[in-house]
């Protein structure tokens, strides 16, 4: 939950769910903890000391909500899905899952490539085709982050709307519509892919995704480290 300052009155409302998992192997007619990890939210945001802070707080103020009234049926559907199948995040009448046709990719690196393609074949009807698939498994293109980030461009299925630093990206960002994403950048590589599903009361664009669970989260929050590069990219619909 969060408010702006010079709004106090309007809640903008967000949930991230986590995962802390375990490995138990019966050794010795004793059940042992041989393995035992959980994801970080905030891991990527530790380092901010390059970002305009008073700049972009003095613009952020300044803006109004963002209408989406005009949005076309595939981006909505997308949406619903986004929201339906966000895990954990998710409202509880959606049983808090993921959508149970598909293999969980988190304990194999991540599962947020996987959802961003469900969103776009379940969701938005894109079809499916040799490099982009889902049978019994997915395809790398379906299924990595970066491989599927590559291919939506080199598709022509996506266009780049801005790629940079937090501080170069940062008013590009507020062009992102729901049904388009993110993809964020460590040394080289993309390692992460967020489905945009709206703005808050700023404008300020919101999204879902895999791995640690959100709904309606800030598209920023827990990547603001200044070695992070995004990718803002508009899916073409």
């Amino acid at each position: 939950m969060y408010t702006y300052e010079n709004s106090p009155e309007t809640i903008n409302l967000f949930r991230i769910g986590t995962y802390h998992s375990l490995n138990l192997d019966n050794i010795n007619d004793l059940q042992l903890i041989t393995k035992e990890w959980y994801t970080d939210p905030f891991a990527d945001s530790l380092n901010l000391d390059n970002i305009k802070t008073d700049e972009f707080k003095k613009f952020l103020l300044s803006l109004s909500p963002r209408n989406f009234s005009n949005l076309n049926e595939r981006r909505i559907s997308a949406v619903q899905y986004a929201d339906q199948y966000c895990g954990v995040a998710a409202d509880e009448e959606y049983g808090f899952s993921y959508n149970k046709k598909y293999k969980d990719y988190n304990p194999l690196g991540g599962d947020c490539a996987n959802f961003a393609s469900q969103v776009l074949y379940e969701g938005a009807k894109f079809k499916k085709n040799g490099t982009w698939k889902y049978e019994k498994d997915g395809s790398k293109a379906w299924v990595n982050a970066h491989a599927f980030n590559s291919y939506m461009l080199n598709s022509n299925r996506a266009s780049l709307i801005a790629r940079g630093s937090y501080n170069k990206v940062f008013k590009e960002s507020f062009k992102l519509l729901p049904g388009d994403y993110v993809a964020y950048e460590k040394k080289g590589k993309v390692t992460h892919i967020s489905v945009v599903t709206g703005a808050d009361s700023k404008g300020y664009t919101l999204v879902n995704c895999h791995n640690t669970d959100r709904y309606r989260v800030p598209w920023d929050l827990g990547w603001s480290n200044k070695n992070i590069t995004f990718w803002l990219v508009r899916v073409n619909y």
